[in-house]
């Protein structure tokens, strides 16, 4: 037999009627939708993340940098090593670049800019609303059968 979740005790008062009895099935579906302090939380994740990648490429710059003098003073240039190292710094600034524009998005509520006008558009935008140019790419249907 399955047993039901127990649901915290609520206060009963005096007056019950059939306004308690309506207000209860409306609380349900708020359940499910997201509450903003969630929105908040992943915000203040992404925030935290974009500062760790700040520090982590300075890191990795400077490191690179050190490394590369290093190597040129000793008059032993190692590319590998090199390239290795600044694959690293790529791809953390790669990285950092994407948490940028996530969080400015968020921020602002602009998902990109015409490339006509350079007016800000929203995710989701068709048209920009500015001049009017088309925002989504044409593709034929020769290509997409080529895919």
């Amino acid at each position: 037999m399955i047993s039901k979740p127990k649901l915290p005790k609520r206060r009963r008062s005096a007056k019950s009627g059939p306004s308690q009895a309506a207000a209860a099935p409306a609380a349900a579906p708020s359940a499910a939708t997201p509450s903003p302090a969630v929105g908040q939380e992943l915000m203040v994740d992404l925030q935290r993340r974009r500062d760790q990648l700040i520090a982590r490429v300075a890191e990795l710059q400077w490191d690179l940098g050190g490394l590369a003098y290093e190597m040129a003073v000793r008059n032993q240039m190692k590319v590998e090593l090199l390239v290795k190292r600044a694959v690293a710094l790529q791809d953390a600034d790669a990285e950092l670049a994407e948490v940028e524009r996530i969080v400015r998005t968020e921020e602002t509520g602009t998902a990109g800019a015409c490339s006509r006008c350079g007016a800000p558009h929203s995710s989701g935008a068709t048209y920009c609303w500015q001049c009017g140019q088309s925002l989504l790419e044409q593709v034929s249907s020769d290509a997409i059968l080529r895919r």
